[in-house]
């Protein structure tokens, strides 16, 4: 289970998101990146940015923990901001908050040119869930401590938006791939791919995708409850690893062209 904290209070904006994420502190003492349920994108970037978080984490990738975060919309009282308060009252409830990487910095692919495998893990994971954002102007990635981490992945299964053909979404080559910060760097596609595909169990994804709140997999049309949307969800990340995983085939081809 994810741990569940209340927020105490509203530190800062990080205006360098576009849904406006905020620092905030908790009742456990920790500090954390919040991610409103009230901003653009709704529950649909919660839901992503657990599936495809705890995933990765599943994966042997590096994440912040990532908790649930109830908020009292009465901290919106205070804020000077009309924008921050409006959010502040529209998440109220349940939300998503990762830890704060005190001291972290952003990625910087010539100080910290990541082992050809590790990049091939982190681009093969973000073409599995279809990331639209690890770009090289917005990698969403931080390094810590020496090592790399992942943030942000609330735009994975983007498919989810409208469910509009998620059926064959599960076919396609990674769009993202020419953009993606990792890939001059991701020279071991087939062995990530060997490593990755074979950690993947339905049982793990049956795990992971029990996370998420069933209050935000209600009410999508086509879905009868949230067991059917969460096997919708499992289907499309089994379908994804189904051989011949062509997709992987593009990301190399994506690789060789880079460099």
């Amino acid at each position: 289970m994810l741990r569940t904290v209340t927020v105490t209070r509203y530190v800062a904006p990080l205006r360098e998101g576009g849904s406006l994420p905020a620092i905030v502190e908790a009742d456990d003492l920790g500090t954390y990146v919040l991610k409103f349920r009230g901003a653009g994108q709704g529950r649909k970037a919660l839901v992503a940015e657990i599936a495809a978080g705890e995933l990765a984490r599943s994966l042997g990738l590096t994440v912040p923990e990532i908790v649930l975060a109830e908020l009292d919309p009465e901290l919106a009282r205070p804020e000077p901001d009309p924008e921050i308060q409006d959010l502040i009252r529209a998440s109220a409830g349940l939300n998503v908050a990762l830890d704060y990487l005190p001291g972290s910095l952003g990625f910087d692919p010539l100080a910290d040119a990541p082992d050809p495998l590790l990049a091939s893990r982190i681009l093969w994971f973000d073409a599995l869930v279809a990331n639209v954002d690890r770009t090289v102007h917005n990698p969403n990635l931080l390094v810590w401590h020496g090592r790399l981490w992942l943030i942000d992945h609330g735009a994975a299964l983007y498919f989810h938006h409208t469910w509009k053909g998620w059926e064959e979404a599960a076919r396609r080559p990674y769009a993202a791939a020419r953009d993606h910060a990792l890939l001059p760097f991701a020279a071991a596609l087939r062995e990530a791919d060997e490593m990755m595909s074979a950690r993947i169990s339905p049982a793990m994804l049956d795990g992971i995708l029990g996370l998420v709140p069933d209050a935000w997999l209600r009410d999508e049309p086509g879905f009868a409850d949230a067991q059917e949307v969460r096997a919708a969800y499992r289907e499309y990340l089994l379908g994804r690893l189904e051989e011949p995983r062509e997709w992987v085939d593009r990301l190399e081809e994506a690789h060789a062209q880079a460099v």
